[in-house]
Parts: structure tokens; sequence; C-alpha cells
């Protein structure tokens, strides 16, 4: 998978199922502050991780990630 399929994936269940503004999904948004991510939205995103990735993101793992461009990294790593 290359890292555009990555991104697009991440990006659509962004704006599609955790419903954040278009707008601030850039590689540069903060997670939490910026996005509004919280932990009901990280169990959200352990599922979607491993069904479209195959890959079981661990919460002392997500912890470190800060931005957008980390998370596709982080993604893109493990695949």
């Amino acid at each position: 998978m290359t890292r555009q399929e990555i991104t697009d994936k991440i990006n659509e269940f962004l704006t599609e199922e955790l419903e954040i503004d278009s707008d601030k999904v850039t590689p540069e948004a903060n997670l939490r502050e910026e996005m509004g991510i919280d932990s009901l939205d990280y169990v959200d995103i352990v599922a979607f991780v491993a069904k479209t990735f195959g890959y079981k993101i661990r919460a002392e793992e997500f912890k470190q990630i800060t931005t957008l461009g980390e998370f596709y990294d982080y993604i893109e790593s493990k695949l």
C-alpha cells in the first residue's frame, strides 16, 4: 500500500466517521488539540486500523503520536 493510499484512507475515515472538518485534516494538525480526538475516538481508530490495515494499535504507542503526519508515518512503518 502506498503512502498516498494510507493517507487517503485515514483522511476519509476522519472526515466521514469521526466527522472532523476536512479543513482540519492536514499533516501538521495536532490530533488531540486541533482535531479533537479523544479516548472514545481512539476506540474507533483502533477498530478502523485493525480492519483496514490489519494492525492493532497499542495505547502506549498511540500516546506518542501527536500530529496527523506522525500517524501516517506510524501506519506506514507497520505495513
